[in-house]
């Protein structure tokens, strides 16, 4: 895990790199990669790479990058862990191939030695990386299926610039940094900055499960190569498990196998432990596939004891029934205080989620930890959200209206302002308009403003413009094309635009802001299309299932707990002292409180 930085000027007209522009690039992503920085150029001065390291795999300093390829001249940067590199270095040692270091990121050049840009379907991680292809005279940047990692560039037409953090780009200067309309609109209506945009004209995130290769003369090829709708649509052909019993085993297989992969490190690696099935379930998978005792941590509220909220009882039931070193951290209103502006500045995008990663993380590294298995991701793979159930009923319900649209705006702008008036939340105007399909109650069900309302917060002209190159609805109708499930639909708009553009890249910065690791075991490609394939076969995978894979199973208080969520007393720290103005900022199912 790391920070990586690049420049190319690919046109004949670009002035050679500036090291200090790389170095400031590379500097202000210090906290990802504290235990050691590289730089690297070319001999015309046209490429530049840089990295921050995170040692986790392989730390001697023969795994450290910039890393060269002495057989092609070929040279990368790379942020992430290949979780298959070991299957992948002997299938390559098979063929001839030796190794200099134990490292993934060699394995990775070795790949593309014998494979070209083929081996990306291959690898299994979370990662981004930057490769200079010496005798192609080309750069290829990759970010990986699910855009667990982040990858940002800017392009001014003679330079291309890269790096892990939009405000690495902005540190180097050189980025247009006029405000983007989209970027703007598109946090005020999800409540994060959606990719491919950023609050910058000049800066754009690579998209999830996609490569870009820019050449010596400019010329750019795009190569999606995973899909998520794709593989929810048509999972990789295997025998349909012939009942519900071997249904389960599969799913245990791959939940286990992930796990396994998950836990490769040459450092120790904990677990993130709430009171709730996901990271509980993988807290005990690591217990069953780890060598030796794991560690698990859980943060305390004081102002939740006693409440379904505190997570502190439950989580020390799940580690002593699997045997885990469990400490709690409890933090309180004046840790929030003191860490407030160093947490916005860690915030590399704004982002209304992330508090919690950000002390659950800061509290992992006071421990001593360098990576720490997380359960994000089985909320949207196994129907955790109260959206798999309401977003069907709405479509259902509704779609009798999507036949006269006009009705349902005509409503909408006719109770808006009573609605506003009775204190009510305003996405109720917009419940005939949008409800009718699976884009629109998706909108409805997730959106922080409603597109109708951001004019009261921009000049009408920029919002205009920010939605028409968002394309909300257009592109959250892509993501469901061709589904035939309800649950397979909702886990396709849950996990592509929820997951990945919000408690993904928030646990991206969260935690490397304190140079931590953080593992996410349920968001893997083979534990995805397990799923995918299960549904199909008609035993479709549920939390109860997830809970029990680990032998034994979570305990019963834990299964039949209802869903809370992992939160933090941010709202009432914030109001603390500020008397009646909380009545204020609620708003029901507006998300704004």
């Amino acid at each position: 895990m790391c920070g990586i930085a690049g420049l190319f000027g690919y046109a004949a007209s670009a002035p050679p790199v500036d090291s200090e522009e790389l170095r400031r690039m590379r500097e202000r992503m210090a906290a990802r990669g504290p235990d050691g920085s590289g730089e690297w150029y070319s001999a015309d001065r046209r490429v530049g790479l840089a990295h921050r390291r995170l040692a986790i795999i392989d730390l001697t300093e023969a795994a450290a990058q910039p890393m060269h390829d002495p057989e092609t001249g070929n040279v990368i940067v790379f942020n992430g862990e290949i979780y298959n590199y070991r299957e992948l270095r002997r299938e390559l040692r098979a063929h001839g191939v030796t190794f200099r270091t134990q490292s993934d990121t060699e394995v990775l050049l070795a790949l593309y030695r014998v494979h070209g840009s083929d081996m990306l379907p291959k690898l299994r991680g979370m990662f981004a990386f930057a490769l200079w292809d010496a005798r192609q005279q080309g750069l290829l940047l990759d970010r990986d299926a699910f855009g667990i990692k982040p990858l940002y560039y800017a392009d001014d037409g003679r330079t291309l610039r890269f790096a892990s953090q939009v405000k690495a780009l902005l540190a180097g200067g050189g980025v247009d940094t006029a405000p983007d309309p989209a970027g703007h609109v598109g946090f005020f209506l999800w409540g994060h900055v959606p990719d491919p945009f950023t609050l910058y004209s000049g800066i754009r995130a690579l998209p999830a499960g996609t490569a870009l290769w820019v050449a010596r003369d400019g010329e750019r090829k795009t190569l999606v190569y995973f899909d998520l709708a794709l593989e929810l649509r048509e999972p990789p052909i295997a025998p349909a498990p012939k009942s519900a019993a071997e249904a389960r085993e599969i799913l245990r297989h791959a939940l286990l196998d992930s796990v396994r992969h998950h836990l490769v490190a040459d450092v120790p690696v904990g677990v993130f432990l709430s009171s709730g099935k996901d990271s509980a379930t993988v807290a005990a998978l690591a217990a069953e596939a780890a060598p030796g005792p794991l560690e698990a941590l859980t943060l305390g509220f004081h102002e939740y004891a006693g409440t379904v909220l505190d997570e502190t009882p439950l989580a020390a039931e799940v580690a002593h029934r699997y045997g885990l070193r469990h400490q709690v951290r409890w933090v309180t209103r004046d840790d929030f205080g003191e860490a407030l502006e160093p947490l916005l500045e860690a915030m590399d995008q704004p982002s209304i989620d992330g508090v919690n990663t950000y002390f659950v993380a800061r509290a992992a590294r006071e421990a001593g930890w360098k990576v720490a298995l997380s359960g994000l991701g089985g909320d949207e793979f196994f129907v955790g959200y109260s959206s798999f159930h309401e977003v069907p009923r709405a479509v259902r319900a509704l779609r009798p209206f999507a036949a006269v649209l006009w009705l349902g705006r005509a409503v909408r702008s006719g109770v808006s302002p009573l609605l506003r008036t009775a204190g009510l939340s305003p996405k109720w105007a917009g419940v005939l308009e949008y409800g009718s399909d699976w884009a629109g109650a998706y909108l409805l069900r997730r959106a922080l403003y409603m597109p109708w309302e951001l004019p009261e917060r921009f000049e009408p002209g920029f919002v205009r413009e920010g939605l028409e190159r968002l394309e909300a609805l257009p592109a959250l109708r892509r993501s469901v094309e061709g589904l035939a499930s309800d649950r397979l639909r909702v886990t396709a708009l849950e996990a592509g635009w929820y997951m990945r553009s919000q408690l993904l890249r928030d646990t991206d910065w969260a935690s490397m802001a304190h140079g931590l690791e953080v593992r996410v075991p349920l968001v893997d490609v083979e534990v995805v299309r397990t799923v995918a394939r299960l549904c199909h076969a008609g035993f479709p995978p549920t939390k109860r299932d997830l809970g029990e894979s680990p032998r034994p199973p979570l305990p019963e208080a834990v299964l039949a707990r209802p869903k809370t969520g992992f939160s933090v007393p941010v709202r009432e720290w914030l109001l603390e002292g500020w008397e009646g103005r909380a009545s204020r900022v609620h708003v029901a199912r507006g998300l704004r409180g």
